[in-house]
C-alpha cells in the first residue's frame, strides 16, 4: 500500500517512518524545501530517540522518501494523511486549522485515484466534516472518504508508542474508509493492538478528552503536592497510594512544575473553546488551565525563596538544569522552564542554563539567560542549583563536585529526583516538591 504523509514534522515524520517500517511505501511531503533537503541528507528536524536510524534504514530499503511536490507525492496513494500543525490561534485560543484546510484544497484539486484522506493532526470536533466539504467543492470525480485517526504519541517515546499502541482510534463514516484503514493498520492488528472504530466526530473528541484528562491528573497531583508541603505529608507516597488503585492508575501522577509541550496546553485550550461554542462548558478543564499557568511562575518563586526572597535575588546566580518541557526531546513549547527563568530574571537574578538537547530552541525564548555547554559550568559559583527537567544526566550528578563548584550548597529540585534525607546528609540545603 502506498501512503502519503502531508507534513513531515513530529507526527508526520514519526508516523511515516513507522508505517514504512511496517512495509508500506511512504512518501513524506512538506512545503519547506530546506527541511526536505535536510531529510535527504539524513538530518532530522526534531530530536526523537531512534528516529534517525529508523528513517535511514527505511530510506535505504526504498520504502520511505521525501518531496515538496504534493501532486506527485499523493499520486496512487491509497491513504493520504494530513499531519500539519494546528497551533493555538492568536487572539481567541481556537485551534488554527489554516494548514489543514490548505492541504484539503490541494488534495482535492490534484487527486487522481480513489483514496482515504486521514486527519492525523489534532483537530476540533467537526473538522472532518469541513475537510470533506472542501474536497467536494474542488469538483474531484475520484471516490474518497475522510477519516479521523488521532495520534497518541509521547515525545521521547514516540516510536514505541506507534508500534505498540494502547489503542488505535479510527473515526469513519463509511465502509470504504474503514476497509482502507484496516489495511493500513493490518500489521498492528496482527499484533493484537486494539482498534476502536467510531464516528468521525467521536474520534476527534477522544483526542481532546484524553489529553484534557491527563492534564487534569498532572494538575491534581501538583495541587496535592502543595497541600503536602503545608500538612507535612509526602506527595510521592500519596501518588503511590492512590496510583495503586486500578481505577486511578499510577501514570501522570508525578508532581512537578506544571505541564507543557506541544499538546496539553493547546489542546486543553482548544477544548475549552469548542465547549464554549456549543454552550457546554467544561469547568474542570477551565480550572486545570488556570492552575497550570499560575504554577509555572510559582515554581520560579520557589527558587527565589531559596535565594532569600525577591529582594535578595538581585545579582545572585542560579544554575538552571533542564529547559525542555520533558526529557528526551528538544521541544521548548510552553516549557515550565520559560516561566521559571522569566521569574528569576525579572527579580534581577543571573541565570545560566544547560540542557542536553533544547538550548538552541531555548535561546530566543530566554534572551536574558546564558546558555552553557556543561551542567557543571552552570553550577560554578551558583547561589542556587535548580533542576527543572528530569534528564538522566541530572539524576547522577557528582554531588561532591556540585558542592565544590557552587557558591552555596543549595538545590531546588522541581522534579523530585533526589531524596531529601540523603541530600541533607550530604550537606545540602535541599528543597523539593510536596515533601517536607
Amino acid at each position: 500500500m502506498k501512503i502519503a504523509m502531508v507534513g513531515s514534522g513530529y507526527v508526520g515524520l514519526v508516523s511515516g517512518a513507522c508505517f514504512a517500517d511496517f512495509g508500506h511505501d511512504v512518501v513524506c511531503i512538506d512545503k519547506d524545501q530546506s527541511k526536505i533537503d535536510r531529510l535527504h541528507d539524513g538530518i532530522m528536524p526534531i530530536y526523537e530517540p531512534g528516529l534517525d536510524a529508523l528513517v535511514e534504514s527505511n530510506v535505504k530499503a526504498g520504502r520511505l522518501s521525501f518531496t515538496t511536490d504534493l501532486a506527485e507525492g499523493i499520486k496512487d496513494a491509497s491513504a493520504i494523511f494530513i499531519a500539519v500543525g494546528t497551533p493555538s490561534r492568536r487572539g481567541d485560543g481556537h485551534a488554527d486549522l489554516t494548514f489543514v484546510y490548505e492541504v484539503a484544497r490541494e488534495v482535492g484539486a490534484t487527486l487522481d485515484n480513489e483514496a482515504v484522506i486521514v486527519t492525523k493532526s489534532t483537530v476540533p470536533v467537526g473538522t472532518g466534516d469541513e475537510v470533506e466539504r472542501i474536497i467536494r467543492e474542488t469538483g474531484t470525480t475520484q471516490r474518497f472518504a475522510v477519516v479521523s485517526n488521532p495520534e497518541f504519541l509521547r515525545e521521547g517515546a514516540a516510536i514505541g508508542d506507534f508500534k505498540r499502541p494502547d489503542r488505535i482510534v479510527i473515526g469513519a463514516e463509511d465502509d470504504f474508509g474503514r476497509e482502507v484503514m484496516s489495511e493500513v493498520y493490518r500489521p498492528l492488528f496482527l499484533n493484537e493492538s486494539p482498534i476502536l472504530f467510531t464516528s468521525r466526530r467521536t474520534s476527534e473528541l477522544i483526542k481532546y478528552a484524553a489529553n484534557a484528562f491527563l492534564a487534569t491528573k498532572i494538575t491534581f497531583i501538583n495541587e496535592m503536592a502543595d497541600l503536602c508541603e503545608k500538612v507535612g505529608a509526602d506527595v510521592q507516597d500519596v501518588s503511590r497510594g492512590i496510583g495503586m488503585d486500578g481505577r486511578i492508575g499510577a501514570k501522570f501522577l508525578h508532581a512537578g512544575p506544571g505541564y507543557g509541550g506541544s499538546c496539553f496546553p493547546k489542546d486543553t485550550l482548544a477544548l475549552l473553546k469548542t465547549a464554549e461554542d456549543y454552550e457546554s462548558p467544561v469547568r474542570i478543564v477551565e480550572s486545570v488551565v488556570k492552575v497550570n499557568e499560575s504554577r509555572k511562575r510559582a515554581m520560579g518563586r520557589k527558587v527565589l525563596d531559596a535565594l532569600g526572597g525577591m529582594e535578595a535575588a538581585r545579582g545572585k546566580k542560579v544554575a538552571l538544569l533542564g529547559l525542555t518541557f520533558k526529557p528526551n526531546t528538544d521541544d521548548m513549547r510552553d516549557s515550565p522552564a520559560i516561566a521559571v527563568a522569566q521569574t528569576l530574571t525579572d527579580a534581577g537574578a543571573m541565570v545560566e542554563a544547560y540542557d542536553p538537547e533544547g538550548m538552541e530552541l531555548a535561546k530566543p525564548l530566554m534572551p536574558k539567560v546564558t546558555m552553557v555547554d556543561d551542567p557543571y559550568a552552570a553550577i560554578k559559583n551558583a547561589d542556587v542549583v535548580a533542576i527543572v527537567t528530569e534528564w538522566d544526566a541530572f539524576r547522577a550528578l557528582d554531588l561532591g563536585r556540585v558542592k565544590e563548584l557552587a557558591k552555596a550548597p543549595v538545590m531546588v529540585d522541581l522534579r523530585n529526583i533526589y531524596q531529601p534525607d540523603d541530600m541533607r546528609s550530604k550537606g545540602f540545603d535541599y528543597t523539593s516538591i510536596g515533601r517536607s
